[in-house]
């Protein structure tokens, strides 16, 4: 049998138990092939229960530094009985399966096709150490210390790591380097090390940094000023409320008095955690709230009065796998239709669309200026595949001359000069008008914030012809937010192909990686990133210089394919489809698979991978 080979490019997943503590063992594993040079791309693939259930963590390495994920795993280390018979199916011909041997493996697991690794993890850990729970836990580090030997992972690096992870318990430090070094000794003596599969120092990640996009966003919020956030607990958003917390418990606390300069309110439900959003923000606050999918249908209506009062909001979406409860902990795009017009009647929402933990970062900050300079919400569209997942960025950098732009808000003197204001007067002709803050001024400024119709002084009424105004001057400043919203990225200086690709969010990862591949091929493809919603005329100049244009998108219903035919009025024979929805983020496979199918008719052979079987019925009954 042959053994695969390559250097600094393969695919490593690990499948484990939920609760068992290996999170932490294989966060370490990845950590260490980025602290010697080499990129590196994780994801972990866990249940919605708390324990108990089978969980996987995918490590990709590419020397080239493509960070998608791809089709196929080269080293499966398999320590769940549960999912065994799915972790062998998964291994790409000539992979290696490395397996707890402390238990003989049953002969239905085995292929004629791949390398088996027995290795002892269980005995050994037994044998060395006397704690029960210590034992399930230094399993996990014997395994990493046997594919350390493996491919050549640099064991002082992972003694540092162990050391910083442990630091000030000596106790855990010794027990975890003690089994890091006994399932590297057992491989050494027992297979030849290092396999085809192997790695070697880099120096290609440069100063960037491994960060979660949840992390990002809520430091985005701190440098952005919020003040306020209002939350329900709902996966995978959960952590980046936490991650606002605990971070202005370090920057928004006054030293001289040691009160909190910040609110974190969480409510009863998501319905009330956008009251209280909408409320601060009326009162002059930057204040967001954070949420998935399910959250967005529940606040439609207060984000329907926030689009009809005027009022600054901030939402992140970190989307999940739906309808309904849908899988909470897969990721998807597939809140954009209900994001975008979301509450009822004619509305429509502002939304940015990062792609990386910086892009959150400074997209955070961008979110707050748009919400206060067109007085609308602004919905920061991240997924959990960015959200949850560790991602290599660049690092997060704040200018720190940098002047919050609050729109249009009166002062003092300025109101003094009115002899009336009118809060949804349109002086400047951009479908923007002026607000104030409560408390302002002693007599002048104040107005009364409704959900019904009115008229251009806030006064209530029912006139068809007032609310005709209010409504197309809310349409004029939909115009003018296309100029203020981040403009699209594009990856060619000049047209170079009459077929286009539109990608946004994290099919960027995969997508530029099938540009590269299908080059290689002989299909030439001109490439833009969409950042926004609305879309500015850069989008539609894009759409209308290619004969053909594919989206990639990770929903069933092609919803961002409906977005920009209905927003731009486009023809939709010229608009494709490129599409994933089984709660794993698309790879650049299966966006070369479906640009193929649809280009020549058929499957090039170029992309044809090795995927486990569907289940039988004898599975599905089990």
């Amino acid at each position: 049998m042959h053994q695969l080979n390559a250097l600094n490019d393969f695919v490593v997943r690990f499948a484990n138990v939920n609760g068992t503590g290996s999170a932490s063992a294989n966060t370490m594993f990845a950590k260490a092939i980025f602290r010697m040079g080499i990129p590196v791309s994780p994801k972990n693939i866990f249940p919605s229960n708390i324990q108990g259930l089978p969980t996987w963590y995918e490590v990709r390495i590419s020397e080239k530094g493509y960070l998608g994920r791809r089709e196929g795993i080269d080293i499966m280390v398999s320590v769940n009985p549960q999912s065994m018979p799915k972790d062998i199916a998964s291994v790409r011909p000539n992979g290696y399966f490395i397996y707890d041997s402390t238990k003989e493996l049953h002969k239905e697991f085995i292929r004629d096709d791949i390398h088996y690794l027995g290795v002892p993890m269980m005995q050994m850990c037994m044998d060395k150490f006397a704690d029960p729970r210590q034992r399930q836990l230094l399993k996990n580090m014997v395994y990493v210390g046997a594919l350390a030997a493996l491919i050549d992972i640099e064991i002082p690096v992972l003694q540092e790591i162990i050391t910083l992870q442990f630091k000030n318990k000596e106790k855990l430090i010794e027990a975890n380097f003690q089994a890091l070094e006994m399932g590297a000794t057992y491989v050494r003596e027992h297979f030849k090390c290092p396999l085809g599969l192997r790695l070697e120092r880099r120096d290609k990640v440069d100063d960037w940094i491994m960060i979660d996009g949840n992390t990002a966003c809520g430091l985005g919020a701190i440098y952005a000023g919020a003040t306020v956030a209002a939350w329900y607990p709902i996966t995978p958003s959960t952590s980046l409320v936490q991650a606002f917390e605990k971070y202005a418990k370090k920057l928004r606390v006054d030293p001289a008095t040691g009160h909190n300069k910040f609110a974190v309110i969480q409510a009863e439900d998501e319905l009330a955690a956008i009251g209280v959003v909408i409320g601060a923000a009326w009162n002059g606050a930057r204040s967001f709230t954070a949420t998935s999918g399910p959250g967005v249908s529940l606040m439609s209506e207060f984000l329907g009065l926030a689009y009809f009062a005027e009022i600054p909001t901030v939402l992140v979406d970190v989307q999940r796998g739906g309808p309904s409860t849908g899988m909470p902990t897969r990721t998807q795009q597939s809140d954009i239709l209900s994001a975008a017009y979301a509450s009822h009647g004619d509305t429509k929402q502002v939304l940015i669309f990062p792609s990386t933990p910086a892009e959150c970062f400074d997209h955070m900050a961008e979110a707050f200026d748009l919400a206060e300079r067109l007085q609308t919400p602004v919905l920061v569209m991240t997924d959990l595949d960015l959200g949850m997942n560790d991602n290599m960025s660049p690092p997060l950098k704040w200018d720190d001359s940098r002047v919050f732009d609050r729109g249009k808000v009166l002062d003092e003197v300025q109101l003094e000069q009115l002899d009336k204001f009118g809060r949804y007067l349109d002086v400047d002709n951009d479908g923007i008008c002026y607000r104030t803050i409560p408390g302002t001024h002693p007599t002048k400024g104040s107005f009364f914030t409704r959900g019904t119709s009115r008229d251009e002084y806030a006064a209530y009424t029912e006139d068809g012809a007032a609310y005709v105004r209010n409504v197309d001057r809310l349409l004029h400043k939909w115009e003018t937010a296309k100029t203020y919203v981040p403009a699209p990225e594009f990856y060619q200086d000049e047209k170079q192909s009459a077929i286009g690709i539109i990608f946004f969010g994290t099919t960027t990862y995969a997508a530029l990686e099938a540009v590269d591949i299908l080059k290689e091929q002989g299909v030439v493809l001109d490439a833009m990133r969409v950042k926004a919603f609305p879309f500015n005329d850069e989008v539609r100049e894009f759409v209308d210089a290619h004969d053909r244009v594919f989206i990639i998108e990770q929903n069933r219903d092609a919803q961002f394919r409906s977005l920009i035919i209905n927003e731009l009025d486009l023809r939709p024979s010229k608009i494709a489809s490129v599409l994933n929805y089984d709660g794993f983020p698309i790879t650049a496979e299966t966006i070369c698979n479906q640009i193929m199918e649809s280009l020549i008719g058929k499957l090039s052979p170029a992309f044809v991978v090795h995927e486990a079987a569907p289940p039988s019925q004898s599975d599905v009954e089990e």
